[in-house]
């Protein structure tokens, strides 16, 4: 294959998965069609299908861009609970809403995407997380500390950056650190 043709291919399948990840953050996944994410990637429905398989698939694609938790969970255990309460601090505050976390929530609901809203979560947040804690139960703690932080997910969504609307980001952060030390903690 000629490189004009690959650089086309690739810019087509990035306006897909673009136009796919904000019809799925603005919409939910129910109420996204093919045809949809066509017309808004002016592309052709039949490309659709062959970079991605289905609409299944071409969401669990857009569930991917959203990478891990990126750095948080690089230090030490004692740590972690300071560093979550900043991400999550941050995220509340941010004006820029994650579009993977809208398709998230909007199509929470929907039975037959839910197994990759769980696998996603799971491999995303859960199971870094639980990987760094130590102890008998650290799953169990992991699974309450994903809680709040998909929680931060929804409370975001729902009242946007006003969510947290407390002049002291300081506050906010020991506030959550506190919660996240009672979560974390053996």
């Amino acid at each position: 294959m000629d490189e004009t043709r690959q650089r086309d291919r690739e810019g087509t399948r990035r306006r897909i998965l673009d136009a796919a990840r904000r019809l799925f953050a603005d919409l939910g996944y129910d109420q996204v069609t093919m045809r949809l994410i066509a017309a808004e990637a002016d592309a052709n429905i039949a490309l659709i299908n062959r970079y991605f398989g289905s609409k299944r698939e071409l969401f669990a694609e857009v569930l991917a861009m959203q990478g891990r938790f990126p750095g948080v969970l690089d230090f030490p255990e004692e740590e972690l609970p300071r560093r979550l309460a900043e991400y999550i601090a941050e995220r509340l505050r941010s004006d820029q809403a994650s579009p993977v976390m809208a398709a998230l929530i909007r199509s929470s609901n929907c039975p037959e995407i839910h197994d990759l809203i769980r696998d996603r979560v799971s491999s995303a947040i859960l199971e870094p997380l639980s990987a760094r804690l130590s102890g008998p139960d650290a799953a169990f703690r992991a699974r309450i500390a994903t809680a709040l932080i998909t929680g931060n997910g929804t409370m975001r969504q729902l009242y946007g950056p006003e969510s947290s609307d407390v002049p002291d980001r300081e506050a906010v952060i020991a506030r959550l650190t506190a919660v996240f030390e009672a979560c974390l903690s053996r």
